[in-house]
């Protein structure tokens, strides 16, 4: 039985602390890529690279100028300390607790999960010539695969005929094969078995697997809402279970927070953390960081209005193509564009906003993070548009 504590009140400010503090965008930089991956949970995967990929862009974000080598040798060379899996990287010790899901693939709880289920029998012999291709020669890329598919993928989506693509996604999903590496931005696949030989593969119960999962998704968020979902939105079976253990263990307690209304747990040495020194840190997210990742929270959080616009005709962008906010300790102050030319070597801003209440003396914090984002990127200088906000004025003296 889960113990009754009293809410604890938390201000608005109290909850954006909160969640940066769970997001390692405050206080102590985490301990390498690995450290990152371990903190989150889990890192979202985008090729989208007009400045550069999400992953290394979230990377960035928390731990400054680290060096791209470390991330492809954690991913790529044993002992591999992370994993890539259906557009995320996760930390390999984690391997164990994201094995039942693959094991649970396809769900036929639900009319997609049985199409999936009967296009792979229809497309027996399809998948037993890829895992037998692996099996014989190796890594491979999608290209070294003919399509041998009796029956098409006819979804009404844009992944329709794209046949090779759909069982090798399907076959990852259910565990099969893994991602070994990549060349440039396409996938090399091989045997699971192949990949993970030195991995533990321990069967892990229900229930251990709920808490696991479930209080990582809880120090990432640093609050969550009673009966919050499972990691990689998957169902997680022994969800109640988890939630009550971590209640009663006291990692869980509860909170009211001012800006939002309902019951909220929030992990407690988080919560601890708070009545510590805060050392803020400002710097630049990209648009799929996952502090911003739920909106409705952002909004509520920071007063910050934030939609993905990549998808949008430029005649219907408000901001632009690749945004990044502006985070500043606990505030989200305001928003860049940019893109990276890599032939001129120029980091080039092709706006910036400012947030109607964004103090001026943020400007010289905000200089040093762009300029910190193109150093690392190797950019040799910053283009700066031809209109700035008044806050952001100061750029042109500190940014070049």
């Amino acid at each position: 039985m889960a113990r009754q504590l009293k809410p604890r009140r938390l201000s608005r400010i109290e909850a954006r602390r909160l969640a940066i503090l769970g997001q390692g965008l405050a206080g102590p930089r985490p301990d390498g890529v690995v450290g990152v991956a371990t903190l989150l949970g889990r890192i979202q995967v985008d090729p989208t690279a007009v400045v550069d990929r999400a992953e290394r862009l979230a990377l960035w974000s928390r731990l400054g100028a680290y060096d791209r080598e470390e991330l492809r040798v954690a991913l790529e060379e044993p002992p591999r300390r992370l994993f890539e899996y259906v557009g995320f990287l996760l930390p390999i010790d984690d391997l164990p607790l994201h094995r039942p899901v693959m094991a649970r693939f396809p769900r036929q709880d639900y009319t997609r999960g049985q199409y999936v289920a009967a296009w792979l029998r229809d497309n027996a012999s399809f998948r037993a010539y890829i895992l037998d291709e692996l099996r014989r020669r190796g890594p491979l890329l999608s290209r070294d695969l003919d399509d041998r598919a009796e029956v098409p993928w006819q979804t009404g989506g844009w992944n329709d005929g794209k046949n090779t693509g759909r069982m090798l996604e399907l076959l990852w999903r259910g565990g099969e094969i893994a991602v070994t590496c990549r060349q440039g931005s396409q996938r090399v696949w091989d045997l699971f078995e192949h990949v993970f030989a030195d991995a533990d593969m321990e069967r892990l119960p229900d229930e251990m697997v709920a808490i696991e999962l479930m209080d990582r998704q809880l120090r990432a968020s640093g609050f969550v809402a009673s009966g919050w979902g499972s990691a990689l939105d998957y169902s997680l079976p022994a969800r109640e279970v988890g939630e009550d253990s971590l209640r009663a263990d006291g990692i869980a307690v509860p909170v009211t927070i001012d800006c939002l209304p309902g019951d909220w747990l929030a992990r407690a040495d988080l919560l601890d953390a708070l009545n510590q020194a805060w050392q803020p840190r400002t710097t630049l997210l990209s648009p799929f960081d996952p502090l911003i990742s739920d909106r409705e929270r952002t909004e509520a959080l920071f007063d910050f209005r934030f939609k993905l616009e990549i998808y949008k005709p430029t005649a219907q962008r408000e901001f632009g193509y690749y945004v990044m906010p502006i985070l500043d300790g606990d505030r989200l102050i305001g928003r860049i564009d940019p893109v990276l030319d890599r032939k001129q070597n120029v980091l080039c801003l092709r706006a910036v906003y400012a947030e109607p209440d964004t103090p001026k003396e943020a400007a010289e914090r905000v200089a040093t993070a762009i300029g910190d984002l193109a150093s690392w990127l190797g950019a040799s200088s910053v283009e700066l548009p031809e209109e700035l906000p008044l806050a952001f004025e100061v750029l042109r003296s500190q940014v070049g």
